[in-house]
Parts: structure tokens; sequence; C-alpha cells
């Protein structure tokens, strides 16, 4: 038999009328659309989260390669210069990390000071997720600072206001002695992911050497690359070259290890448990096949009377089953990408009814209603959340999809070739 007879065939099975048995492959085909839309939806916005994160971390807090001195008494300023310099490095400044205590009107809290340069802060990278929710996010003097969303509304803060900073050191005698510092408060900053910036205090390289004592923080010269995925390790073995016998480089891989792979472990996961449901949604064309070789067995036995061979059998049912995994990999993958592209208005949308709802019990009820619901706390997730669309892993579930449909038809449409049509026309 023709390959365009067994496709003129299998179409015909699959669709044909409800009686004639293609309502069955017509189903299994709808099974694996709907089990292929969350799939698809979940590796969108998962590597979307992780990209997003990711690129948050590696542009506002460590860099692409990071460079410090082990030497006591090291100040990476006079190596600036030279790692600016370096084979790949589109960017370097010098920062200095401690801990402190930030009073300001409305209460005190823990932060993070970070010392640096404003040149860090007006870089492209930077600029691209640090945004002022209030005020500017760049110093214009000395005794300026940046806070964290999430820390000024801890302590009360605004912008023009006075907050003070109070860090240690410690004396030579062992002696830790407190140290006072005011700032005016220039902007209020937000990453857009509240796990990062929650503790941010943000001062001036040079002010932040006098509030920070080289026992009680650390120092390093960030760098940035033109593309921090792709030549890092050549990067950091140039930027080694470059300095002095004594310092250290890191990759943002090595400084973020436990946390990419922590990602990434969840991200497979999730895809695992996805698999199974296709895996199952597959299965149901073995299911469908063998119902619609019962309901052809007349046909069947029509086919191999006029002289198709039991291999011409079984090819149109595989035929048939390559179809219905095509058609429903086609369908799924489109619904589910549709819906992954426009998941921040549909996650919107979703909360506003949520609210409105909400605010309508508590008006019948005569209460007050609460906050507004949010489906993605912001303390854990992105504000927004990016759209990441790896269209080779698209290709490769929807090509692994309709495989699996074949595999499953095999055996029933191996049994509908084989079948005698004798046997066949005797029975029916």
């Amino acid at each position: 038999m023709k390959s365009r007879v067994v496709s003129f065939v299998a179409f015909r099975y699959l669709l044909g009328r409800g009686k004639e048995g293609g309502r069955y492959l017509r189903g299994a085909a709808f099974g694996i659309a709907l089990s292929l839309v969350p799939i698809v939806v979940t590796l969108v916005v998962s590597d979307g989260m992780i990209r997003g994160i990711t690129e948050r971390f590696l542009e506002l807090g460590t860099y692409h390669l990071q460079a410090a001195d082990r030497r006591a008494g090291g100040e990476p300023a006079t190596e600036l210069e030279a790692a600016a310099s370096a084979p790949g490095v589109a960017g370097a400044w010098c920062e200095r990390q401690g801990l402190g205590i930030v009073v300001g009107a409305g209460g005190k809290s823990g932060a993070t000071v970070r010392a640096v340069s404003d040149g860090f802060l007006r870089d492209a990278g930077t600029e691209r997720y640090l945004r002022a929710v209030e005020g500017d996010a760049h110093f214009s003097g000395e005794s300026d600072a940046l806070l964290g969303e999430e820390l000024a509304r801890k302590i009360g803060a605004e912008v023009g206001g006075t907050v003070r900073l109070m860090t240690v050191r410690t004396t030579s005698e062992g002696r830790t002695i407190p140290r006072m510092a005011s700032f005016t408060v220039r902007g209020i900053v937000s990453s857009g992911y509240r796990e990062l910036d929650a503790l941010w205090f943000f001062v001036p390289y040079a002010a932040g050497k006098r509030a920070l004592s080289a026992d009680s923080s650390r120092a390093f010269i960030g760098v940035k690359l033109a593309d921090p995925y792709r030549g890092v390790d050549e990067a950091a073995a140039a930027l080694t070259a470059v300095l002095p016998r004594g310092y250290a480089v890191y990759t943002w891989y090595e400084l973020q290890e436990s946390q990419y792979r922590s990602y990434e472990s969840t991200r497979q996961l999730l895809l695992f448990i996805m698999a199974l449901v296709v895996a199952v949604a597959a299965v149901n064309v073995s299911s469908a096949t063998s119902m619609l070789a019962v309901e052809r067995r007349r046909d069947t036995a029509i086919l191999k009377g006029f002289g198709a061979a039991p291999a011409d059998t079984t090819r149109v049912f595989l035929f048939g089953s390559l179809l219905t995994g095509a058609i429903g990999s086609i369908i799924g993958l489109s619904a589910g990408l549709l819906i992954a592209v426009n998941v921040n208005a549909l996650i919107g949308g979703i909360e506003q009814a949520l609210g409105l709802a909400a605010r309508a019990a508590a008006f019948l009820g005569g209460t007050v209603a609460g906050a507004p619901p949010k489906l993605l706390d912001p303390a854990y997730y992105l504000e927004t959340i990016p759209v990441a669309v790896d269209w080779k892993a698209i290709a490769a579930i929807g090509v692994g999809t309709t495989l699996c449909s074949v595999l499953a038809a095999w055996a029933p449409a191996r049994r509908a070739g084989r079948a005698r049509p004798l046997d066949i026309l005797r029975k029916f």
C-alpha cells in the first residue's frame, strides 16, 4: 500500500464522524493538548523567574566577577584601573560591604551597608533592574544614602529625611567601639525582588570607607562583562593575570552556586512531574488506537481482502497515532505559550477578581476589607514575571510527546495488522 493511501485512510479515521471511531483519536489528542498546557506554562514561567532573579543578582549583587585582596590592609582602589583594562571587562567599581544598624524616624533595623561609587549606580545593567520607588537612584553628595524599599518601610524613612547609621570598629586592644554617621535619604529603591534588596543601604564609597572599618567589612572590585554567560572563566583568568599576587578572582557562578543549583533542581522537579502527566496522556493514545481498531475491524478486513499487507494495516494505525500526537502537541503548545506570554496580565486579572470578591464579602458582612490578595508574594517572587521562551525545549517537548504517542500505539496497531480477515468477517 502506498504511503499516500496509508495517510488518506489514517486521516479518515482521525477526522471521521463520531460513530466511525474517530472520536477516540480526537479525544486522545484533546487529552494530550490539555496535559501540555501546564508543562509549557511551568517551563516558561520557571525559566523567566530563574533568569530574572539570576540577572538581578548579577547586575546588582554579586557582579559578574569579584576580585578580592586577601592581603591584610589591602585597598582595591589602587588596582581599579588595572582591573578595568583587563580583556573582556566592560566596567569595574570598588565596593565595601558591612553590617550596621540604621535608625530612622519610625524605628531601627539591621542593614547590609554597601559603599559603592555613583558610576556603578549609573551602569546600564544596574539601571535596568534598580529603580527608584521614591526620589532618585543616584548620589549627589557624600552624605546621601539609598535605602531598599523594605528597609525604608521598617524605619519610617522618607526622601529628604535624615537617618543614622551605627557601625562598630575594634581597637588594637580588642575593644569594640560604636561609630555613628548621619545620611540624607536621597532615594528609596527596589530591584523588583524583595529578598535581594530588603536590607540594602547604599552610601558613597568614600563615606562607606569612613563608616565601615576594615576589620568588620570586606572590600573588593566588582567587575561586569559584556556577556556574563559566555567566556566568564576566560575573563576571570585574564583579570587574575593583570592583578598583583594575593588577589582572588571569583565568578558569579562560584559566588551563587548553591542558590543557582537550588533553582535548577526545583525547575527540573516541576518539569518531571508535568512530564509524567504528559506520558499518561500519551499512553491514552494506546487505548484510543485499540478502540479504533475494534470499531474499524471490518474496514481492516476489507483492506486486507484487497491485498493490503499486515504491515500496511499497522502503518495506518501508527500514522493515525502520529497525527493524534502531532495535533495534540500543536494545540497544547500553542495554548500553553499563549497563557505563558500573558501570565502577568492573567495573574493581575485574577488578583483583581479576588480583591473585588473580598471587598464584596466584607461589605455584606459589615467588616473592613483586608489587604488586596497576592497570588505571588513579592517577598519570594519577582514583582513581574519575565517571559523567557526556550524554543529548543518547546520543540523537544512537542517531538517527544508525538513519539510517545506512536510508541504507545505500537502494540494495538501491530495486533490490528496481524488480525486475519477471514476470522473478522466470520464473526462480524
